[in-house]
């Protein structure tokens, strides 16, 4: 039997699976694919490595599967196709270990207890992360359950750069900035070396641009400055997230427009961003194909504000050796990595514009650019796989 690795990224309505097998001390993968609509019109889709769709499924519309309906569905289809494989762990996807959990942890029921404290700093994000391993752990699995979390990376961070200007007392209470996608940007540090030697021992800002888009100060590996704070919504502007927003501005909602919280929430989780500045959708590939004015200003807004934080992460290292785009957006829209670079230039950078013109792999600054500009695309799984492995293995 060969050892394996499950990773699971539950999200609200989706849950994204892969399977990792360890041969020759390498973690391959060997199964991946994802259940999405679940409150909805859900579908599941199983593929090997290679592609290769090994299952599919479709249920009617408005068919409530849930969570527990997608673990055992996920639960049969693993069971189906891991012969000759041991399922040794679960890693989990969880976004928020607050300070407390600063790397990956073996999970049992007082873990969990622990780890639901943190669902108010991230309540569109910490239950449905959770709620695989209660299900596994209540389902009595033997095989171990390891969470690893998206603000782990940002724990060494100097407290200047964690904390804001509130009393101290708030500092000491958690106030204070976390940062997120953690996995991913110590997934781009741990691969940098193979890349560029200057800059995995250097000063990189790598951009993680997606739906959720937050960039990152890593210096010799390390995480120095990020964009997001306390909760995912601040930093960049986003899909459907605002970004940061002067507190007054909250304030004034709440006292003249009379909005509570909730409604607060609703706005800055699910209204802003590039749907709210569009008018017309979240996707920036719908955006950069409209004509439509306020389509242009979302985007143009959207590469200024990382062309910004570029800036400040520089300042916060004392410089720029490289600086890296990865996921969705970051490694798939030439056009928003040529937005921000090209404000960029006073910093050294000079973009290729040829080889730009790609999706994936790329190194994008021309030979005589001072400072190196890559794509790389990001894996988040195979981190969460091979922390969960470590946990595991000692």
């Amino acid at each position: 039997m060969t050892d394996a690795i499950v990773v699971l990224n539950a999200g609200s309505s989706s849950l994204k699976f892969s399977v990792f097998a360890a041969i020759d001390g390498d973690l391959q993968l060997r199964l991946r694919g994802q259940l999405e609509g679940l409150f909805t019109s859900p579908k599941f889709v199983g593929k090997a490595a290679d592609g290769k769709v090994l299952g599919e499924h479709a249920w009617p519309d408005g068919f409530q599967l849930g969570h527990e309906g997608a673990m055992a569905h996920l639960t049969a289809f693993l069971d189906a196709h891991t012969e000759g494989l041991k399922i040794k762990a679960f890693g989990h996807r969880v976004v928020h270990g607050g300070v407390e959990f600063a790397e990956p942890v073996r999970v049992d029921p007082a873990t969990l207890k622990r780890l639901e404290a943190f669902v108010p700093l991230a309540p569109l994000h910490q239950p449905n992360n959770l709620l695989p391993i209660r299900l596994l752990l209540e389902g009595g699995t033997k095989a171990a359950q390891v969470a690893c979390f998206d603000t782990a990376f940002h724990r060494d961070q100097p407290l200047i750069a964690q904390m804001y200007a509130l009393p101290h007392e708030m500092t000491a209470a958690g106030v204070r900035r976390y940062g997120f996608h953690g996995l991913s940007y110590e997934f781009i540090a741990s691969v940098m070396a193979q890349h560029d030697e200057r800059a995995a021992k250097g000063r990189t800002v790598v951009f993680h641009l997606g739906n959720g888009a937050s960039m990152c100060a890593v210096q010799n590996g390390r995480s120095v400055a990020t964009t997001m704070g306390f909760t995912a919504v601040d930093g960049l502007p986003m899909g459907t997230r605002c970004g940061s927003v002067d507190p007054g501005v909250l304030l004034y909602l709440m006292d003249q427009r009379g909005m509570d919280a909730r409604a607060i929430e609703k706005l800055i989780y699910h209204r802003s961003g590039l749907l709210g500045m569009s008018g017309i959708s979240s996707d920036c590939r719908v955006l950069e194909e409209s004509d439509e004015r306020n389509a242009k200003l979302a985007l143009d807004h959207f590469c200024y504000r990382a062309a910004r934080e570029l800036a400040s992460l520089a300042g916060a290292m004392g410089g720029l050796d490289a600086v890296v785009f990865t996921a969705g957006i970051g490694e798939n829209s030439p056009t928003v990595r040529a937005k921000i670079l090209e404000q960029a230039a006073w910093l050294g950078i000079e973009l290729d514009r040829d080889a730009n013109n790609c999706r994936g792999f790329a190194k994008i600054s021309t030979a005589s650019s001072a400072v190196n500009a890559w794509v790389i695309p990001t894996n988040e799984e195979l981190m969460i796989a091979r922390h969960a492995w470590r946990v595991v293995h000692g």
